[in-house]
């Protein structure tokens, strides 16, 4: 076993890397049938340790447009970090913006690095927040936990 060389990013590559994320959350986003007009709105933003996802929804629920940090072009673990889902907020609220939704409830689950930041890259784009809901499952004593991992 040798020596375990680290591969550094030039600062060109590290440039040409935040260009293509930039001109990810630039592009055009897919967005649902444009045949309703939306009044209200909900997002659902469900950050696990791995991925940050954030869904638009109406107040019906039906599902408008959805984006993730994998979407946009982030890969591997930098999918999980809060710079990744601030990406995320400000690619929805685009959308958002287009539909001429201001007024939004979030609806936050999970328990990844992301949820904060994307709350406030939210709030930072020009959307109101009505509503902010934590439904995070926490178990009540529920099942039993698995034994604790020995390495």
């Amino acid at each position: 076993m040798g020596k375990k060389r680290i591969i550094q990013k030039t600062k060109e590559e590290l440039i040409k890397e935040r260009e293509q994320i930039d001109a990810a959350v630039g592009k055009e986003p897919r967005t649902g049938s444009g045949r309703h007009q939306v009044l209200g709105a909900r997002i659902y933003i469900s950050s696990s340790y791995n991925n940050t996802l954030m869904t638009l929804c109406d107040n019906k629920g039906n599902t408008i447009s959805q984006v993730s940090a994998g979407s946009i072009g982030f890969k591997g673990s930098k999918k999980s970090t809060p710079f990744a889902a601030s990406k995320v907020a400000e690619a929805i609220s685009q959308v958002a913006k287009q539909l001429g939704i201001i007024n939004v409830e979030v609806l936050v689950k999970g328990v990844g690095s992301g949820r904060d930041s994307a709350i406030r890259s939210l709030a930072a784009r020009g959307l109101e927040i009505d509503r902010l809901k934590d439904m995070t499952p926490i178990p009540h004593n529920g099942c039993r936990r698995p034994k604790v991992r020995r390495v």
